[in-house]
Formats: structure tokens, sequence, C-alpha cells
């Protein structure tokens, strides 16, 4: 029999499991709010699956990664702000038909480069492309100059504070710190109401799915093999005639328009934009997010996302004062002790347990249950 090699045995039952999770599990045991609350998680599990490969696979840590989900969000909350911003809805203003923000800082006219952002086609390429060409440059930069390691880092982690003190800065284009606020419909479908939050989860989930099979594609492709090769020895990879940086910036523009997809997700999930979900912090958290769920593993990115966000939430509610430690404490404590995060839990300590005790439960001559006494 020829064994499937994209979707292995283990691999069919994880995304099973997932799927029973994200559309069934949750959905019956939450209410609206908390339903909507792990919607929003879900938007980060997206920049934590592209770090699964960046950072698990291919050796490529970036501590800027909220720079694609912010590019992606903003992308999205432009057409939506536009969307909210029709004359006969902004009459008081000065200069009515143009957002809030711009009128407040005595702007006359819409920028130009605002103006693509009227199409939701246009839109939902740019949410995809403007992060694709931004880590396209920055790769091309970087990695054809061999810069790697912790010196990419924190490149990358300049980069995302450097964007935000941009967005801050101009405050008549982007918001500035309170961002893009206000956000009303999708082409006239009511983003704010709880069903509306509900479809929208649900189209998180069915996302998410299309991202970790395009996900589950490159690990199981030559391309993923190659990654691990180059993570693993880059030299050896290198004088065997593979260009690798070419292979490293495609694996870093994926991982952008994941996080692109899920920012622009996020904007829709929870009705604004703003420049605190594009710095340093938040970019560190997205690889708290990976490391704690397991860098090496795609379905252990999601729910790494999934548990750290809801940890964040019960210790902010209870401990408003300490869930900065908390999460820090979490982290460490699973780099520690599970340097593999919560997939490696379930591969090393509890897989082999339940087959053992199935293996166990097995009579081995019949394959059948052992017989009751």
């Amino acid at each position: 029999m020829k064994t499937n090699t994209l979707f292995p045995r283990a691999d069919i039952i994880g995304f099973a499991v997932l799927a029973v999770v994200i559309f069934l599990l949750l959905p019956a045991v939450l209410d609206s709010f908390r339903l909507n609350l792990f919607g929003k998680y879900l938007t980060y599990a997206f920049v934590a699956v592209g770090l699964a490969l960046c950072w698990g696979a291919g050796g490529i840590l970036s501590l800027g990664q909220g720079v694609f989900f912010g590019l992606g969000g903003y992308c999205m909350a432009m057409f939506l702000k536009l969307e909210a911003s029709t004359p006969e809805n902004t009459a008081i203003q000065s200069t009515p038909g143009i957002p809030d923000f711009m009128d407040w800082n005595q702007l006359t006219a819409l920028p130009w480069w605002w103006e693509p952002f009227y199409s939701l086609p246009f839109t939902i390429l740019a949410v995809v492309m403007v992060p694709v060409v931004f880590a396209f440059v920055i790769g091309v930069a970087m990695f054809k100059r061999r810069v790697g390691g912790v010196y990419f880092a924190i490149i990358t982690q300049a980069f995302a504070a450097i964007l935000t003190i941009l967005i801050i800065g101009q405050q008549g284009f982007t918001g500035g710190v309170n961002g893009i606020t206000d956000l009303r419909t999708l082409w006239g479908w009511d983003i704010r109401t709880d069903e509306a939050k509900e479809i929208l989860y649900y189209v998180n989930g069915v996302l998410l799915f299309a991202v970790l099979f395009a996900a589950q594609f490159v690990r199981k492709s030559k391309l993923g093999r190659l990654l691990i090769a180059m993570r693993d020895q880059e030299d050896r990879v290198r004088f065997s005639g593979y260009d690798v940086a070419s292979f490293k910036i495609f694996i870093f523009c994926l991982g952008a328009a994941f996080a692109g997809i899920g920012g622009a997700m996020f904007t829709l999930q929870v009705g604004f934009m703003s420049p605190t979900l594009v710095g340093i912090v938040p970019s560190i958290e997205m690889v708290i997010f990976c490391a704690v769920g397991g860098r090496l593993s795609i379905l252990g990115a999601v729910y790494g996302a999934l548990v750290v966000n809801w940890a964040k939430t019960t210790f902010s509610e209870s401990f408003p004062e300490l869930w900065l430690l908390g999460l820090g404490g979490l982290f460490i404590a699973v780099v520690m002790l599970f340097p593999n995060g919560l997939a490696g839990i379930w591969s090393e300590q509890i897989a082999p347990r339940l087959t053992k005790l199935i293996s166990k439960n097995t009579n081995p001559a019949t394959g059948q249950g052992a017989p009751a006494e």
C-alpha cells in the first residue's frame, strides 16, 4: 500500500482533532463574547504558523512579525474606514467624505495612496502583497548579504520599532496612536453584531486551515527538506549548489503573507487596527506563541497561540498587575522543561505512553483486544 507522504496518519488525526476543537468544541462551550475572543486568538495563529515555517523549519528567527500582521490589518482597516466615511456619515466634518482623523488633522482631501482602497478586490490583494513586498525587500537586503541568526532577529525588531514610530508620527494619514477605529460594515454587512462576529470566527477557522494545508505542503515538499538542511547545515547546502538566500527569502515572504491574512482578519474580528499591534512587544509575543506551542510543529503553533492568549486573558482578568510575569513565567517554564513546546510534550511524553498502553491491551496473536477473564 502506498503511504500518503503529504498527510501521514498522525497528521490527519492532528488536523481532525484541531478541526473538532475549532468548529465544534469551542462554539459549543463558549458564549458569544468568549467565542469572539477566541476568534481574535485564531488571527494570531496565522502568524504562529508562519513562524513555525520560518523559525522552526528554516531557522530564521524574526522578531518583527508584528510588522506584517499590522500591514495586513491596516490594509483591511483602510477599506473599512473608507466605507464608513461616506459624505452622509461625515456630514458634520469640515471636509465630508474623508476619514474623521484626517479631518481632525486639517486634511482637505483623501491622499492618493488611499484611493485604491475603495476597491475590495484590491484590498484583498494588498492584504497579502504589501507584507510580501515588504518582506521581500528586507529578505533581499539581509539574506543576499548572508545576514542571519541573532543579527537578523535584531534588525527585524528594529523595523518593528521604526514602523510603529512612523505610524504614530503620521497621525493625519494613519490615525496615529489611536489607529483606525469605528469600522462598521464590509460591503454593507454590519460586522459589529454578535452574529457577524460568529460568522467571522468560522471564516477565521476556514482560512486558518487553508494556511495550514499550504504550510503542510511546504513542510513535506523538497523545499521543506531543504529548509531543515539549511537550518542544520547551511554551508553544506550552499556548497551543494543551492541558492540558500532565495529559499530564505521565499519562506520569509510566505510567513509574511500568512501574518498579513491574520492581521486583516483581526481587523474584521475586533473592529480596529492600531500601532500597538505592530511594534516590538507584540512581535515578541508572537514568537512566544510559536515557542510554547512548539516551533517544529505547525499544529502546535496554533495551540500555542490559543493557549497563551487564553492564559494572557485569564491572568489579566484575575491579576491585572501580574499577567506579564505570568506570561513570562509560562514561556520560561516551557523553554526550560519542554524545549519543543506543547507539541513536544505530546510527541515525547503522552503519545508513546498511549501507544504502549494500547499495545499492552491488544492481543498480539489476533491484533484484537485481549479476551475478558
